[in-house]
């Protein structure tokens, strides 16, 4: 059977935990003899075998970035003609898909890796785009054969937002791993060289500067840290301007209080990021927003203990007091997920980072539990048998 797999990211052009979900997925996809995969992605040329890239049409050079993407998913359904099934990534290669599964009449398979109704302050970023992206999405997910959704969570949410999809083809398959390539890294003297002293205790935040993962609210709880630990940020992509400098000017006043706040805004090759995972004694995800959160699998992967909001299917994955803290939080049913008492859930944050770093010993047992879990349940073979077996069902 022929897949094409649709995606927006693709290596080396990865910026978010959806980009890491794919290319995991076909690596374990094409491994299989019972498969012919084939890939479909924004951006520039690739040298691989079996995949398509495809550019920006020069005509909407100066549109809407949604208009700029809805022309990229015209080129790809083109390009889709030959396969048997196509499986879209987010709502950016979502119109793709359904567009492919109208002219080739084969089915089409979404995964949801986020949605857009919840995530209403893509406005900020997209302006009457954000109306399109909606639009693209919700008729992808109402005429797909089967939806992919990553945690329980995420089926709820999926359901919620579209009552119209039969529950019947809403399947759960979680993110997954790889333990090779995430595992633990000691390399002081590297961490050195990004600015960070390994032989004193730290936190580390990684992900993009966007609401739905928390950095503002984050950065208010490292205010309560002791001072002997080390904040270290592998933050960048804002969204706007405007969350930059609300970043910007937190992080000023944390580094006029406290010395060891380290920021990285650029994209490190993962080995670095595998280095300061392992030589952390806590890994921060204040998400407000996480069907899943590949992040969390990554540093129980690199044996680094987890803070995390108690949202979506963060609590799928880090079992608390095992793997890590899991930290409450009331939120808003307005879509924001924004905390309706953000003091309380700053401070709650706050004690459970404390409570982490303040006992290496019980963080180095959490993050040895962490690798152990990711290595038994969230294995990328596993994941793509069930993904084929949503295939299966779908034809």
């Amino acid at each position: 059977m022929r897949v094409d797999v649709l995606s927006k990211e693709y290596p080396p052009e990865i910026y978010g935990g959806a980009g890491v979900h794919v290319a995991e997925l076909v690596r374990a996809l094409r491994a299989r003899d019972d498969l012919d995969t084939h890939v479909h992605a924004f951006g520039a040329p690739r040298a691989e075998d079996r995949t398509s890239s495809y550019a920006d049409l020069a005509e909407l050079s100066g549109a809407n970035a949604a208009l700029r993407t809805l022309g990229v998913d015209l080129t790809i359904a083109d390009g889709c003609a030959g396969t048997d099934l196509v499986h879209s990534h987010t709502w950016y290669a979502n119109l793709a898909g359904h567009l492919s599964s109208l002219l080739y009449g084969v089915p089409h398979v979404v995964t949801a890796h986020s949605l857009e109704p919840l995530r209403p302050w893509k406005a900020e970023q997209l302006g009457g785009g954000y109306a399109i992206s909606s639009w693209a999405e919700r008729t992808a997910y109402e005429g797909a054969a089967g939806v992919i959704a990553v945690s329980a969570a995420m089926r709820d949410d999926v359901l919620a937002s579209y009552p119209a999809v039969d529950p019947a083809r809403v399947h759960v398959v979680h993110n997954g791993i790889d333990t090779e390539d995430w595992q633990p890294v000691r390399d002081p003297a590297r961490v050195r060289e990004l600015g960070v002293d390994p032989e004193r205790p730290s936190v580390v935040f990684v992900g993009r500067i966007t609401r739905q993962k928390g950095l503002p609210l984050f950065l208010r709880a490292c205010a309560a840290l002791p001072p002997e630990v080390q904040i270290v940020l592998c933050a960048g992509a804002p969204d706007t301007p405007e969350i930059l400098a609300e970043v910007e000017g937190l992080v000023d006043g944390l580094r006029a209080t406290r010395a060891g706040v380290v920021w990285i805004n650029e994209m490190l090759p993962r080995r670095d990021v595998v280095s300061l995972l392992t030589a952390a004694t806590a890994f921060a995800c204040p998400s407000i927003y996480e069907p899943l959160g590949i992040v969390n699998l990554e540093a129980m992967a690199c044996e680094t203990a987890v803070v995390a909001t108690a949202t979506g299917g963060i609590p799928e994955v880090v079992v608390p007091g095992e793997t890590g803290l899991l930290v409450p939080i009331e939120q808003a049913g307005d879509g924001t997920g924004t905390p309706l008492d953000p003091d309380r859930y700053v401070a709650d944050f706050a004690a459970a980072l404390i409570e982490v770093v303040s006992d290496p010993a019980r963080a180095d047992e959490m993050g040895r539990a962490g690798r152990a879990r990711a290595i038994s349940d969230f294995s990328w073979a596993a994941i793509a048998e069930r993904t084929v077996e949503v295939y299966r069902s779908a034809r």
